[in-house]
C-alpha cells in the first residue's frame, strides 16, 4: 500500500455510518477512485468542507489492492462550487456532468485530459457562461477523449464525405452522419439543419468551441434534442438528471 496525492473533483458521496462517507472522485493522476473517508461527517475532521459535490480538492489517499476500496486520509478544498446559490440550472448542469463522468469511466483508468476538461467545465458552470453551450461542449469533448465521438463529417457507414445544401441525416444508433445512400432503411435517424450540424462541428473543435454561443434558439433546441437521444443511447438509459433539467 502506498500514500498518493492528487487533485480531484468530487463525483459522489454516500453516507457509510454516522461519521463516514464512501467518496467517488475523478482525479488528475489516477482517474476515477472510490475511497472510504473515515470521520468525514464529523464537525472537525481532516476533510473540513472539501468533500462537496463539484468541489475541486487536493486529496491524500492510500491505494489498496485492485479489489479493495482505497482509504481517503486528507482533503483540502481548492475551489468550491458557488453557482448553486444563484442558479439551479448551473447546479443541475454540474450534476449532469458528474453523472456522465461516473457512467462513462472505469475505476483507476487515468485520463489527465478528461480531468482538465471536467475541471474547465465545472469552472465555466460556476461562472456566467451559457449553460447549454458549456454542456454540449463538455459532452462532445468527453466523447472525443473517450474515443466515442460520433462521426460529424464522413458517413459513418461508407466513409464518404457528407455534403448537403439542405439537411443532414444523423444516425443515433449508427453513430454519426449518414450520406443519402446509406441513410435508406436505417432506424433512429434524425434530420439536422445545416446550422445545427455546423454548430456541433464547431463545439467538437477545441479551437472554435471556446468562443461559441447559440445565436438561434431553434438551433440550440435542435442540438440539445440530438445530444439527449445520443447520450441516452450511449448510456443505455436516460440520464437521471434530465428530469431535473427539464429535458424531454
Amino acid at each position: 500500500m502506498s500514500s498518493e496525492k492528487t487533485t480531484a473533483i468530487v463525483l459522489r458521496l454516500i453516507p457509510f455510518s454516522e461519521s463516514s462517507y464512501v467518496v467517488t472522485l475523478y482525479s488528475e493522476d489516477f482517474g476515477k477512485i472510490t475511497g472510504m473517508a473515515k470521520g468525514a461527517r464529523r464537525a472537525k475532521s481532516a476533510f473540513a468542507s472539501a468533500l462537496d459535490l463539484l468541489s475541486v480538492c487536493r486529496i491524500v489517499f492510500i491505494r489498496k489492492s485492485s479489489d479493495a476500496m482505497d482509504l481517503l486520509t486528507e482533503a483540502a478544498l481548492e475551489q468550491p462550487f458557488r453557482a448553486a446559490r444563484r442558479d439551479l440550472s448551473r447546479l443541475y448542469g454540474g450534476y449532469y456532468v458528474l453523472e456522465l463522468i461516473d457512467a462513462l469511466t472505469d475505476q483507476r483508468d487515468p485520463n489527465p485530459s478528461l480531468f482538465r476538461t471536467l475541471q474547465e467545465t465545472v469552472k465555466a458552470l460556476d461562472s456566467n457562461a451559457n449553460v447549454n453551450s458549456v454542456l454540449v461542449r463538455f459532452e462532445l469533448n468527453a466523447l472525443k477523449l473517450l474515443g466515442q465521438l460520433p462521426s460529424l463529417y464522413d458517413c459513418v457507414e461508407c466513409g464518404d464525405r457528407v455534403n448537403s445544401n439542405t439537411r443532414v441525416a444523423f444516425g443515433q444508433t449508427s453513430g454519426g452522419v449518414l450520406c443519402e445512400r446509406c441513410k435508406i432503411g436505417k432506424r433512429h435517424v434524425v434530420s439536422l439543419s445545416l446550422e445545427a450540424i455546423e454548430a456541433i462541428r464547431q463545439l467538437s473543435n477545441e479551437r472554435s468551441a471556446a468562443g461559441f454561443h447559440f445565436s438561434n434558439p431553434n438551433v440550440q433546441g435542435e442540438l440539445r434534442g440530438l445530444m439527449n437521444h445520443y447520450m441516452s443511447h450511449l448510456l443505455g438509459r436516460r440520464p437521471r438528471m434530465f428530469s431535473f433539467m427539464g429535458f424531454p
